[in-house]
């Protein structure tokens, strides 16, 4: 069975694992996958999630692109 290293190796992370980088709530990391913002995958058939790396790095990319116009105008 794997582990939460072997994900880890292939790159893979939990919903969890999301929630800890981003520093929000685990409503708010479903909502990011419910709404197509973060891709995720299901695994298994507990309804277990799991988000690649590079995907949450995209995520984050966009937010700062996104963000970049409102520093731009001082509007923080």
């Amino acid at each position: 069975m794997a582990t939460d290293e072997d994900a880890a190796e292939a790159g893979f992370m939990a919903l969890e694992g999301v929630q800890t980088v981003l520093s929000i709530s685990r409503s708010q990391a479903y909502a990011l996958v419910r709404s197509g913002a973060l891709r995720a995958i299901q695994v298994g058939g507990r309804g277990q999630w799991r988000a690649e790396r590079r995907e949450l790095q995209a995520y984050i990319h966009r937010c700062y692109e996104q963000t970049a116009p409102i520093v731009a105008q001082e509007n923080i």
